[in-house]
Parts: structure tokens; C-alpha cells; sequence
């Protein structure tokens, strides 16, 4: 499969090294010399733009970090208009469902169908292959799309239609940071009992309070180290799903504290 990569970063490079070795045909964005060197180094054809890595692919695959990105390669430089009828587009940036549904509009004019494709994991687990992905898209979107996605990715859930990958994973990150809320609560009340924050977090990792958060703050070894080092990613997800569910005539609830103890 002849497969175009834009934004092979923290996240894309991994991706691209197990497309490579599942043998996949790889054309991957690199803006600068360096970066196309490093491309090449993982395997891939190195391009220099969007449209060029569009051009004669099966799927293409953008994965950069915001939302105002991904409408920047897809419509503005018209990645779209680009691509050849019946490729897909896969969208793995975490965003608004509205610009998935969007991109998707545009695409069908050309012929081009979009999934909407946020991943849940890091670096780590897509090197393994064992990424989740929650998809949007029609069936025959996400069919033609799998094969792809499945190099580095299980399980890869449809969810529903275009769009609803992008709720799935906005609930599933505002709840990953309720839960960061939670824990460091948590240890705030240990402090307040004389329990040593170490000690008690491993503890906690063994009784009924566990949850992927709480392993990860355990083995970052605190809260306050675990909430710095991923506070960029979830302070961008929650600041998107505020404002998704305000566009929709909702809110966080009763989340809204405890996701607001994880941006502290």
C-alpha cells in the first residue's frame, strides 16, 4: 500500500518505522533538509510537502499536534485536492469533531473519504503495535483505511460515523484527567496524614483506586512530576473539549473540578 505521512514527530516517527516494516510503500513529509534526511533514515521516501506526499497515495496519514494544523494542511494547501478518488484521509491530531466533519465535506468532492482517528497511548505503545485508536468514518472508509492503521495500532475501534472518534477520545482524555485530578487529590490528603507520597502511590497502584493514571503517576514517582510532564498534552485536549461541548450546548459537570486539579 503506497501510504503519505505528515508529521512524523514524538508520535509519527514510531508510526512510520512500523509501516516500513509491515512493508508498506512510505512517503513522508519532511520541511526541512535535516528532517528529510531523518525520514529517510527510517525508510520512508522523504517529500517536502503535503500535496506531494497526497499525490498517488492510498492513505494519507496526518498526525500533527493541533487542530488549526490539520484544517491549515488539509484545506488550506489543499491536501485534498491532491489526493486521487478513493483514497482516504486519516486524522489522527486530537481536535474538534466539527473540523473532521469539515475536512470530510471538502474531501467528497474530490472522490476522497476521511476518518477521524485519535490515538489513546504514547510513543511507547505505537513502537509495540499496541496504539488504540478510536476511528470515525463510514464503514468502507475505516475498511480501506485499517490495513494501514493496523502496523502499529490494536486494538482500532470504529466508533460511528466521522466525527465520533474525536468524542470518543475527548471523553476518554477528560476522564484520564479527572483522574489525574483525582490521584493528586488523593496524595494532597495523604500529606495532610502524614503518609509519604512514594510510599503511598505504589500502595494505591495495588488496592481498588487503580487506573492507568494512577500507574503512571507511581512510576513518574509524584503527582505534581507526572501532571508537568503531561500537561501540555491534556491541557490542549481538555481546552478542546470544553470548547466542543460548549458548541454543543453541554459542559464537563461535575469532571469540571477534578480536570481543572489536573492543569494546576
Amino acid at each position: 500500500m503506497r501510504i503519505g505521512f505528515i508529521g512524523a514527530g514524538r508520535m509519527g516517527t514510531p508510526m512510520v518505522q512500523r509501516l516500513v516494516a509491515a512493508g508498506h510503500d512510505v512517503h513522508a513529509v519532511g520541511r526541512t533538509d535535516d528532517k528529510r534526511t531523518a525520514t529517510a533514515e527510517l525508510g520512508a521516501h522523504p517529500v517536502s510537502r503535503s500535496v506531494d506526499a497526497g499525490r498517488d497515495a492510498d492513505v494519507v496519514i496526518v498526525c500533527v499536534f493541533t487542530d488549526q494544523q490539520v484544517r491549515a494542511i488539509c484545506l488550506d494547501d489543499d491536501l485534498v485536492g491532491a489526493m486521487r478518488p478513493g483514497s482516504v484521509i486519516v486524522l489522527h491530531t486530537t481536535g474538534s469533531p466539527r473540523t473532521a466533519e469539515e475536512i470530510a465535506r471538502r474531501a467528497a468532492e474530490h472522490d476522497v473519504a476521511v476518518v477521524d482517528a485519535p490515538v489513546s497511548g504514547g510513543p511507547h505503545d505505537i513502537a509495540a503495535g499496541t496504539v488504540t485508536v478510536f476511528m470515525g468514518g463510514s464503514h468502507d472508509a475505516v475498511a480501506r483505511a485499517r490495513p494501514a492503521v493496523a502496523a502499529y495500532a490494536d486494538p482500532v475501534l470504529r466508533v460511528g460515523p466521522i466525527g465520533a472518534g474525536q468524542r470518543v477520545k475527548l471523553v476518554n482524555n477528560t476522564l484520564f484527567a479527572a483522574q489525574i485530578g483525582l490521584v493528586a487529590e488523593g496524595v494532597r490528603l495523604g500529606s495532610e496524614l502524614g503518609i509519604d507520597e512514594s510510599t503511598l502511590l505504589t500502595a494505591l497502584t495495588h488496592g481498588s483506586a487503580g487506573s492507568r493514571a494512577l500507574s503512571g503517576i507511581a512510576a513518574t514517582g509524584s503527582a505534581d512530576a507526572f501532571i508537568t510532564r503531561v500537561g501540555e498534552f491534556i491541557g490542549k485536549d481538555v481546552a478542546v473539549v470544553r470548547t466542543t461541548a460548549a458548541e454543543l450546548g453541554t459542559d464537563l459537570g461535575l469532571l469540571d473540578a477534578t480536570v481543572s486539579a489536573a492543569l494546576k
